[in-house]
Order: structure tokens, then sequence, then C-alpha cells
């Protein structure tokens, strides 16, 4: 049982320090080697199982202004002109994939434009980006497409554009609607042009905006967290995502604080960040929305669904273009260049810009669905019997056994039902059920 995570009063009140606590993959990151990469052609070359669902990232790596708590492969300041080759880039990409057995027609069923900021782009290299892209990819059988934005850089006509090209999920990054917090954060927006913003967004008829929400942020109190909750709610977003602030090592915060040797972070401790999420979900819940994972709430769950996210999931395969994106073909994972000027060097080569790479074993994807799957608040145990041949309860029934004690979770009728007590601390619980090689200290 030693290698369950403490779940006494002190562990859970424990104040931030800086590392990882999200989970957004399985094996960890730190796994994947250059050494690897040999797999990615090998991956490439085979032809992708049609039933498996395919997706396309496209990342836009620039921003106005880097937040202090960002740890993304974010670029401020650039120009025109550098924004453009970039995008070239990424197109050429898009081309050297598009030739692949591995894709053999088939057509991507999700796509999402993250960052860095999208929206940072003109409506001339949205249209001209997404007319290229189309031409290797065609979008026609897509049922997602999803945009993020920082407020600041939307205009009515921008948002046209936004929505000509296809999107229809718009995402605003709020975060705080305090202007002083937005400031001394390091955000580039300001509370009015969020509203301005959404208001342009609504008039437009997106299939679905979402709000994001940060809980802890740097000078966050209790009173503004719930002001933004009400503000957030008189908005009637038909979603809300709310992250619990972490501090990576590559953030301003960090260096910040290495500068002043600090081990604690300035910002909430864990357990108050616990219990500002749940305020808001329950506010939300109070008002006729669903908690549907352990980050969101939707005004109407069988409407608003999130593709991205529930495909990569359940294992989709995923072509992610541009500087340190992350790409999983044929059950192989592996990222991009991390330096832009390497990454562009590569591709007009005619060199796809693999860094690095893992092809997990079927124990470690079968860990990967699972510990994912469990961010949504419930897993099927069947689903992991047909796909995996594996029955979780005798797998992990230690595990389940002492977090049923915890008030964490319960087994019912062939499912595995988290707790809002387990739910809001689900990436603190997950590293339990990591194979020993994989279990870090820096997750939280």
């Amino acid at each position: 049982m030693s290698d369950i995570p403490k779940t006494d009063n002190q562990a859970v009140q424990e104040k931030t320090q800086v590392g990882n606590y999200f989970i957004s993959n399985y094996p960890p990151f730190s796994f994947w080697s250059p050494d690897n990469v040999v797999d990615v052609q090998r991956a490439l070359e085979h032809q992708g199982d049609p039933q498996t669902p395919l997706g396309l990232y496209v990342h836009i790596p620039f921003c106005r202004k880097r937040c202090h708590f960002c740890y993304f492969r974010v670029y401020t300041g650039v120009n025109s002109s550098q924004v453009n080759t970039t995008l070239d880039g990424v197109v050429n990409e898009m081309k050297m994939y598009a030739d692949k057995p591995f894709v053999n027609g088939r057509r991507p069923e999700f796509i999402y434009f993250g960052g860095g900021t999208p929206s940072f782009l003109s409506t001339t290299q949205l249209k001209s980006l997404t007319d290229r892209l189309k031409e290797y990819l065609p979008w026609d059988q897509a049922k997602e497409v999803a945009f993020e934005c920082e407020p600041g850089t939307l205009t009515e006509s921008k948002l046209e554009v936004i929505k000509e090209i296809g999107v229809t999920r718009l995402s605003l990054g709020v975060e705080n609607f305090k202007d002083e917090i937005l400031e001394y954060n390091g955000r580039a927006h300001r509370s009015k042009e969020v509203f301005k913003a959404y208001d342009f967004a609504r008039k437009l008829g997106f299939d679905h905006i979402n709000i994001d929400l940060i809980a802890g942020m740097m000078g966050e109190t209790e009173t503004n967290w719930k002001e933004c909750v009400d503000k957030a709610l008189e908005m009637q977003p038909d979603a809300l995502t709310v992250y619990q602030m972490e501090i990576p090592y590559n953030t301003t915060i960090y260096k910040e604080m290495k500068e002043k040797h600090e081990d604690i972070a300035p910002v909430a401790d864990w357990q108050t960040k616990r219990d500002w999420v749940d305020y808001a979900f329950n506010k939300f819940q109070e008002n006729g929305y669903a908690v549907n994972s352990a980050y969101t709430v939707v005004k109407d769950p069988d409407k608003v669904k999130f593709l991205y996210r529930d495909r990569l999931w359940e294992g989709a395969d995923l072509v992610s273009l541009g500087v340190a994106s992350f790409s999983h073909v044929n059950g192989t994972h592996f990222q991009n260049e991390h330096d832009l000027d390497t990454y562009l060097t590569r591709v007009t080569k005619g060199e796809l810009p693999v860094y690095r790479a893992l092809t997990p074993t079927d124990d470690e994807r079968f860990i990967r669905e699972f510990v994912l799957q469990c961010k949504l608040g419930h897993v099927a145990v069947e689903y992991f019997e047909k796909k995996f041949g594996q029955n979780l309860i005798q797998r992990f029934g230690e595990i389940f056994e002492q977090y049923q004690q915890d008030g964490y979770l319960s087994i019912q009728d062939g499912e595995i039902q988290f707790s809002r007590l387990g739910l809001l601390q689900v990436d603190r619980l997950l590293t339990a059920f990591f194979l020993p090689e994989h279990k870090n200290v820096r997750y939280a």
C-alpha cells in the first residue's frame, strides 16, 4: 500500500509546490526518447485502423504576452512575416503526413486549434492556413472543430472568419474577471474584452462556447473567486472549464521562486483550490448544469460534447502539427522539435520534425486509457475487459479498496464512480495505478 498517495489531512492540505499536477498522458513524457523516433516512421507506413477515430491538432505558438503561469511552447513579439513562415511550415508538415499510408484517405472526426493563441492570427492568415490544410486533409466529416481564443484578440470580423472556417467549439480563456488579477498573473486581456467577445460570439451562433477559469491564481481571494463564478454563470456558457493552478518548472513564477530560494508557490494551497472548484460546480449544478469531468460542467450533456477530449481518452489517433506538438499514430506517441527554428529547418527540408517518441506496451496502453477516463468521474469495467482483456477490479483491487475507505470512489453495477471528493483531486490519485517505473515524485 506504500505506493498509494497519502490521504490524511496533512497531505490533502499541503501547499502548492513546483511540479506537474495535471496528468495528460501515460507513460509520462519524461520516458519518451529520441532513440525511439525510428518507431514513428514504422507507424506512419502502416495503414490506420478505419475503426479508430482520427483527429488533427494544430499548434499556433504565438501570444501577445506570456502569462506568468504558462508552461507551453509560445513566442511573443513576433511580426507578420515570422508568423507566415511558421504557418507555411505547418502546411508543409501536413502535406508530408497526407502522403503516408497511415492516413490513406481517412478523414478527421475532430480538429483542435491550440496554442499559444490561435486567435492571435489575422483573418487573412486564418483563411489561408485552413484552406491549405483542407487541401491535404479535408474536414468534410469532422463532427467538431475546436478553437482556443484569448478574448483581447477577438473582433467581430475575426469571429465571423472563425465561424466561416468551420469552428463549432469556441473556447475563451477568461481565467478571471478582475483586471488587477489578470495583470498580476501576466494575462494580456481585460474583463471588458471578455464580455465584448462573448456577445459577438453568441450573436454569430457558435454551436458550443466554453469559458475557462483558473482556481488559485496569484492574488485571488475567496471573495473574488465567488464573484468570478457568479459572472460566469450570468454568461450562461454551454460549458465551463475550471483548472486548479499548478506551477510547472518552466514558468515565470517558478523562475522567480528559484531566485528567491522559495519552495512554496505564491498561490492558493490545494485544499483551497479544491474547495473553490467544488463551490463552482455546486453553483452551476444548482442552475441546471451537469458535471461531466474533473474540470468541466456542461449545460446540456446530451448536446454539448467535447470530442477532442473523449476520443483521445479512448485511444484515438491524433496527427499534431507545429512546434513541440504531440501526436499518437498507430500506437506510437511522439513529439515534434521543441525549438521553432529547428522545427522550421526540418520541415523546410521535407523532414518530419519528430524529436522524441515512445511506443507503449499493451499494458501501458491499458493503464493510459484507464487513468485518463478516471477524469470523467466514471469508468466502465466491461469496456476494459472487451478492449484489453483485463479486469479492473482484479488488477487494482487493493487500491480501489483503500480509495473506497477514503471516500474517493465506489464500485456499483460494473462501474467505478468517483465521488466529488475524489474527482476534485483525481490527478493526485492516479499515480497509484502507474507501473512502478513510472511513479514520479513531481506529481502533487
